[in-house]
């Protein structure tokens, strides 16, 4: 049974300056209705958003990151590791190629240095590793002027260029290549 609901009753003060008169009147129950299911709704989708679907801020970062993870490893993950590092006569006469074409201006065509670093030697500035050398390839060391080949070469040719300078680093120490020199002191 619906209740009768009084319309346009005087709250019974007055104010004194203006004469303005005060109405109790409640509000309509298509509005009451919408302020209900709006709170509802909204704790609805509270918990919908940050516990069901997970579509919070730092969700939508954390996948993105993965993504990009994937379709960008960085330098010393997926190709261009050591895993990536063929030591075959064609993959370092190939690389021998690269490297007279690039690489020759700073570090000469016996790799013992001029503009850059000796390459032959046991001080490896930036890591003797191939992991290491791959890396110094891809990124170049801006510091000391040596530019990104990466980029400009692409990660086959970096790997070739590896292979090349370390071949000829482990030939002129009688090592074996690949076989990692000491760390700088």
């Amino acid at each position: 049974m619906r209740r009768k609901v009084e319309r346009d009753q005087i709250l019974g003060h007055e104010d004194e300056a203006d004469g303005i008169q005060e109405y109790d009147n409640p509000l309509p129950d298509w509005w009451l209705g919408l302020f209900w299911l709006t709170i509802i709704w909204s704790f609805a989708y509270l918990v919908h958003y940050h516990f069901i679907a997970d579509r919070s801020p730092e969700a939508a970062l954390a996948q993105e990151l993965a993504e990009a993870q994937e379709r960008w490893p960085a330098p010393g993950e997926g190709e261009g590791t050591e895993a990536g590092l063929t030591l075959t006569a064609e993959a370092v006469a190939e690389g021998e190629g690269v490297f007279q074409t690039y690489c020759v201006a700073c570090h000469g065509a016996d790799l013992m240095g001029g503009i850059g670093p000796n390459l032959l030697d046991d001080e490896w500035i930036h890591g003797g590793r191939p992991e290491d050398v791959i890396n110094t390839i891809t990124n170049g060391v801006p510091d000391k002027g040596m530019v990104p080949w990466g980029p400009v070469i692409g990660p086959e040719q970096v790997n070739r260029v590896a292979a090349y300078v370390i071949s000829k680093n482990a030939e002129a120490l009688g090592r074996e290549p690949g076989a990692v020199p000491p760390p700088p002191e």
